[in-house]
């Protein structure tokens, strides 16, 4: 319950994905972490922990034995499906004034409508040096948004399978109008963030929902909170790493941006990131780079589906993992996970070995299923791989349900394999 409640708070506390790293960065310094630029010497020191940046949406963080010979690494992503803000944002008709969106990866747009919702990300200000604009993350803490449903009387079939029109259905309301109204989404911010609106150059702007986490069920054995996919693995392997004592090895947690999108971004795992940083690792500390990468082992670790309890005919016929069961090992044909005979076999004795139950994933045969940022990025490192996650339902919808019980067991197990 602990844990849950602190990861809760911390998706609360983490609005866009640039407040995701921040939060991070903080949690991190705070626990003797050193913030680290490619510029700099990467001479590692007997349980001091790193980490590096990137666009300010990922990061990459580690600790462990300067004697190490193969690095325990492993990998999340920090972004969520929402909708982006577009630049000219304001549309005014009618009386109404509207944000124009676009949807960012693959929402559950139903899910979206009649909630309040508000504005998160960075803004971009002048500067005197114009290839070093000043960057502010903001936050509009205020219900500012809502995308309302049209009524019943008016859409009759609404209930009988609609499908919505991004560009028409799903854009949030912001306030009345004058008719000849000129106000820019530029004024607007600048009246709830204090920033002029003379300086704002551009800006990366996201939709969030405000509720807050909560617990559910009888037994409060569920938790329901948005963006569980993926910050419940990124904040538990940020959080185990430092708690971890490692000794014996080197233990590396990295959290990509852009994973809902494909990840082939500078700050995506289909990017040089990890690779440049593996290599800056391993040579800045004079070791081998191709033994340390024979020797190292990757999880990936992104969120898994439950059964449904009202769709059970959609699930695999003999692999149905269950919500507060314990981590699930996801399998596909068609190399849409790296999971495999012998890094599985891994995994399971790690799991074996701390007494935590776990379960195997895979789809329908009839079904296309998703995938994560584990092919990409062994695309780059030739490493062994796995992916796992645990078990959730509502899987991109802007509220997701995952089990209590599950974040206990992840965080041990990511625990116990930084140390082993």
């Amino acid at each position: 319950m602990n844990i849950t409640k602190e990861l809760m708070n911390f998706i609360d506390n983490s609005p866009s994905v640039f407040h995701v790293i921040d939060n991070f960065k903080k949690t991190l310094t705070e626990n003797g972490f050193t913030e680290l630029k490619f510029k700099d010497n990467w001479k590692i020191e007997n349980g001091k922990g790193y980490f590096v940046t990137n666009n300010d949406s990922s990061i990459i963080a580690f600790k462990g034995s300067s004697d190490f010979d193969n690095i325990r690494l492993i990998g999340s992503h920090s972004d969520s499906p929402t909708f982006r803000i577009k630049p000219n944002s304001i549309v005014n008709k009618d009386g109404f004034l509207t944000l124009n969106t676009e949807v960012y990866g693959g929402p559950i747009l139903s899910t979206w409508f009649d909630r309040p919702l508000s504005v998160a990300g960075r803004v971009v200000l002048k500067s005197d040096n114009p290839f070093k604009p000043e960057i502010k993350h903001i936050n509009v803490d205020k219900n500012l948004l809502i995308i309302p449903n049209v009524a019943i009387h008016m859409n009759r079939e609404v209930n009988n399978g609609y499908k919505f029109n991004a560009q028409k259905d799903t854009l949030p309301l912001l306030a009345l109008s004058e008719k000849d109204s000129k106000i820019s989404f530029e004024e607007i911010l600048a009246r709830n963030t204090g920033i002029n609106a003379d300086d704002i150059l551009d800006f990366d702007l996201f939709l969030y929902d405000r509720q807050k986490g909560e617990f559910v069920g009888e037994n409060d054995e569920f938790y329901s909170v948005g963006r569980i996919d993926n910050l419940g693995m990124a904040f538990n392997s940020i959080k185990s790493l430092i708690d971890s004592n490692v000794t014996n090895t080197l233990a590396l947690t990295m959290v990509f941006d852009n994973e809902e999108i494909g990840s082939s971004t500078k700050q995506g795992a289909g990017s040089t990131l990890l690779s440049d940083c593996f290599k800056k690792i391993v040579e800045d500390n004079d070791k081998n780079f191709y033994e340390v990468l024979h020797n190292s082992y990757l999880i990936s670790a992104d969120q898994a589906h439950s059964l449904h309890p009202n769709y059970t005919e959609m699930a695999d016929p003999t692999n149905r993992p269950l919500i507060n069961n314990g981590p699930v090992i996801k399998y596909a044909a068609n190399g849409a996970y790296t999971s495999d005979a012998v890094s599985s076999s891994v995994f399971k004795k790690l799991c074996l070995d701390k007494n935590i139950p776990c379960q195997e994933f895979t789809n329908r045969s009839d079904k296309r299923g998703g995938s994560t940022i584990g092919p990409i990025t062994v695309s780059n490192l030739d490493i062994q791989s796995i992916d796992i996650g645990n078990a959730i339902l509502s899987m991109h919808s802007v509220r997701e349900l995952g089990g209590c019980k599950d974040n206990e067991y992840i965080y041990e197990l990511f625990k116990y394999y930084y140390e082993y």
